[in-house]
């Protein structure tokens, strides 16, 4: 069995190649990153340059102000990586651009203590793949998990040692990549929740499944597509906005769906009064860890909801408390979460909450508070319709749901008179499976041509 490179091996077997040559732009948590391959030795044959730019007013008189006024951010980093790449190869490539590979790795980090315990950066390098090539870029934002700030600047080393390692040698797949870039890291150490991919050499590699992998993977508890398919800064793009956010597994997304966000969207406005972002949210979680997750089948309905103008939440959630906690940590506005009123013996079924010392009540306290609730669309069928008002708790926890529903945290969006009967995904997806025709009334329009695209029917 081949025993796992340390970082030193990687640095090292990166400073012996003759080929690649390049510089370090660091700012925020010391040179991490350029001390591992001075420690690892035969440093003068790969490092043009190292620096650091500390002091703001140097960092803005060398790269730019930003107009954020930020310094520890994605456009930060691509400043640092545009003008140390532009300047290696206007001073080298009439000496030694025949022979060598050039790249530039940046990062800008802010690490944390005991008071500040968000410690976070952006990581990048632009390289190439070959003597004279196009320049690709592979770019993430990390936060790192541990708590004193050597530690964080340990991580730094090792997580941007593997970038440069990884770049020039595991590009081969998705897998082979994320896998490179948390060698020698411990679980919990470091959460990688973005990662961008650019470049002719590295065409053949998926930014949507890299997303993917990270989530499954558990680097992250989540990423976010906008409605043109790209993954986004989460942190950014949700940051203090008020968020209504249905759950669901879309297989496919029905005209149900659309007509349950319409009907919030107009009670968040009545209850919150202000307008929402609408998310769709997508859970990776798997009840059986060994069951496999068809990557492209998954990336096919994410584009069939960001087809439909929206974003679209890919987490590993299982619990409710799980998922508003994450979201609370990015927006102190109102959140709304909608939930069908069939799920409602789920939500409130005390097994889920066994590892909670609180159970149930623990977790609908965590769940609920004056700026977060329920809302419950009904379940409507042919013979029957359960609302927030109709359904039935089991006995032991009664009373907590009608504390609850009194305090106006569960609340309903729509009357039973209101609505059609409720369309679910897998009725449609059997017709679908039995080419029966009435499939295509029951999603909408987009959605059906892109289905009828993929099925080639």
């Amino acid at each position: 069995m081949q025993r796992t490179q340390t970082t030193l091996d990687k640095a090292l077997s990166v400073n012996i190649d003759p080929m690649i040559y390049g510089t370090f732009a660091e700012i925020g948590a010391g040179q991490e990153v350029a001390r591992c391959f001075f420690l690892a030795g035969k440093a003068s044959q790969t490092i043009a340059k190292t620096m650091s730019a500390y002091d703001m007013i140097f960092s803005d008189e060398i790269y730019g102000k930003e107009k954020s006024g930020r310094y520890v951010c994605e456009s930060r980093l691509d400043k640092m990586l545009d003008k140390e790449f532009q300047l290696l190869r206007r001073r080298l490539d009439s000496v030694r651009g025949a022979s060598t590979k050039f790249f530039a790795f940046a990062d800008t980090v802010a690490t944390g203590d005991q008071k500040k315990k968000y410690s976070h950066g952006w990581l990048g390098i632009r390289f190439q793949a070959h003597p004279q090539g196009e320049a690709n870029d592979i770019v993430m934002h990390v936060r790192i998990l541990d708590k004193y700030r050597l530690q964080q600047q340990e991580v730094l080393g090792i997580l941007g040692t593997n970038l440069v390692y990884a770049a020039f040698n595991d590009t081969q797949d998705h897998k082979k990549l994320i896998g490179s870039l948390m060698e020698n890291l411990k679980a919990g150490q470091v959460a990688i929740d973005f990662v961008r991919i650019s470049g002719p050499d590295l065409a053949h590699l998926h930014n949507n499944l890299i997303g993917l992998e990270l989530v499954r993977r558990g680097l992250t508890e989540s990423i976010l597509f906008s409605p043109d398919e790209k993954i986004v800064d989460i942190s950014d793009t949700l940051f203090n906005k008020p968020l209504l956010v249905q759950r669901g597994l879309f297989r496919p997304v029905t005209k149900t769906h659309i007509e349950v966000l319409d009907y919030g969207e107009k009670h968040f406005k009545k209850t919150f009064q202000i307008e929402p972002m609408t998310l769709f949210e997508l859970s990776m979680y798997q009840a059986e860890p060994s069951e496999k997750i068809d990557e492209e089948e998954f990336l096919a309905r994410v584009k069939s909801l960001c087809l439909l103008g929206h974003y679209v939440l890919v987490s590993k959630f299982f619990l409710y408390y799980k998922l508003k906690r994450f979201l609370r940590s990015y927006t102190s506005a109102p959140i709304a979460l909608i939930v069908g009123a069939y799920h409602l013996g789920g939500l409130f079924d005390e097994e889920h909450y066994t590892d909670l010392d609180g159970g149930l009540l623990e977790g609908l306290g965590k769940l609920l508070d004056s700026t977060t609730k329920i809302f419950v669309y009904p379940n409507k069928t042919e013979t029957s319709c359960t609302t927030s008002k109709t359904f039935n708790p089991a006995p032991s926890v009664a009373q907590i749901y009608h504390h609850f529903q009194h305090q106006g945290q569960i609340d309903d969006i729509a009357g039973c008179d209101e609505i059609n009967v409720y369309l679910h995904s897998d009725q449609v997806r059997d017709l679908i499976r039995k080419r029966d025709p009435k499939w295509e009334d029951c999603v909408p329009e987009k959605v059906r041509d892109l289905i009828k695209k993929e099925l080639n029917i």
